[in-house]
């Protein structure tokens, strides 16, 4: 096979290396493309550019596989723990006992956030979005840890990853008792890191809170899961952001802001607010079965297919069994869910969604879990933020660490040609 691309433009030859990567990817590198030639690729959305090189996460669409560090998801998700695979993508191993234990030491050291910052939470209104205020109170934490990174230093890099696992949690907590109108928890040393997020989300003043292990090991799993997944929206934002050299907090900010939108991290709550529109136009899921087949009918199902997964989502096969067992467990009698597992049943069993691999992804379980869960829609997209944190501060060490260039994608200009100007008295 070839390693080089020949490309032939304007009478002039110029040749293109032809890549590999670990798992038989190739790739052209066109960095010399408009020095040669002045030529730019365009590629709206970036489908078919990569802009680095990466160890972290390794992501098959057509194959339905999904890798960290060369561990298949599918392993991860039984035999691991959310901590244990934060270790493994930010230190690229997985830990020995000992160095568990110390990573889990080293972040409860930093489970504590500034009172001051509470200042910040009572500013906002009740109404406000919980992702607004997450990302705001993480940009914010770079004012109460104003220390520059030095990106040379092992320790450096590692005391800002600790510091950001351990108080990220107790922001994102905060963020669902201001919905719900109740003060704020703290964190609590004697349980383990998802437990403690749970009882920061739910335990009430004066009350003991059940650590259900089902419950718990449901929302490791989704934490799990969520943990990275390649050069997606978010994760290039942060790169992005970072490039610049601006620091932990400021580019994990950026994250959360692409992670927002509705095409992103929104799309589990948009899968709640399908059924809810359902739910409250008769609950008729035939109905809007016919309409999702229907190709001039603007209705779409949320929480089915997946733009890089052409069969099927690895993620969704594993957290729905932690669905089923989560619904099963808390026996909920809710017209939701019930139109949910409707739904869910014709798309494994239509031909019309068969044939079309419109199966349902992990956004649609993610959010009848959170669902069952009492967890407010709003907040759905802030859990996919605490999983996917390990992630980001993963890919943004690895950027810094490697000493990427500062990201400047190109353009084709295509305004007005080259024109004076006119007098504002001669318009």
């Amino acid at each position: 096979m070839s390693d080089k691309v020949i490309l032939n433009y304007n009478g002039n030859e110029l040749e293109l290396p032809v890549t590999t990567g670990t798992m038989d990817e190739k790739s052209i590198d066109i960095s010399k493309l408009r020095s040669a030639t002045g030529l730019i690729t365009m590629d709206p959305g970036y489908k078919n550019t990569g802009a680095c090189e990466s160890k972290i996460t390794f992501l098959d669409g057509e194959e339905g596989k999904l890798m960290y560090r060369g561990y298949p998801i599918e392993q991860l998700a039984e035999k691991s723990s959310f901590v244990e695979v934060m270790y493994l993508l930010i230190k690229g191993e997985l830990p020995t006992q000992a160095e568990l234990d110390k990573f889990i030491a080293d972040i409860n050291e930093y489970n504590y956030v500034s009172e001051d910052l509470i200042k910040i939470l009572d500013a906002f209104p009740s109404s406000a979005h919980p992702m607004g205020v997450l990302t705001s109170l993480t940009a914010a934490l770079s004012a109460f840890n104003p220390k520059v990174v030095d990106v040379t230093s092992p320790d450096d890099m590692y005391k800002a990853a600790v510091t950001l696992l351990g108080k990220f949690p107790v922001l994102a907590s905060w963020t669902q008792r201001k919905i719900k109108g109740l003060p704020v928890n703290y964190s609590n040393d004697k349980l383990s890191y998802v437990e403690n997020f749970y009882q920061l989300l739910f335990k009430k003043p004066g009350q003991e809170l059940d650590l259900d292990p089902v419950i718990i090991d449901a929302i490791d799993k989704l934490l799990i899961l969520h943990a990275d997944h390649e050069q997606n929206c978010s994760t290039s934002s942060v790169r992005l952001v970072g490039s610049s050299h601006a620091g932990l907090f400021a580019s994990i900010s950026g994250g959360i802001s692409a992670l927002w939108g509705p095409l992103h991290g929104g799309a589990n709550q948009a899968v709640l607010e399908m059924l809810e529109a359902i739910k409250n136009d008769g609950g008729d899921v035939d109905k809007y079965l016919a309409k999702a087949k229907d190709k001039n009918d603007p209705f779409r199902l949320m929480g089915f297919g997946h733009r890089v997964y052409k069969n099927f989502d690895p993620r969704a096969k594993i957290i729905k069994v932690a669905a089923d067992n989560v619904l099963e467990k808390l026996g909920i009698n809710d017209p939701i869910l019930d139109i949910a597992k409707k739904l869910e049943q014709a798309a494994l069993e239509d031909e019309y969604f068969k044939s079309r691999n419109l199966y349902p992804n992990v956004d649609f379980y993610s959010g009848i879990i959170y669902k069952a869960l009492d967890i407010p829609t709003e907040m759905f997209t802030v859990m996919f933020a605490v999983g996917r944190l390990p992630g980001w501060i993963a890919q943004w060490m690895e950027m810094r660490e490697t000493n990427q260039p500062i990201g400047r994608p190109r353009q084709l200009y295509t305004g007005a040609p080259l024109r004076d100007y006119v007098e504002i008295e001669k318009r």
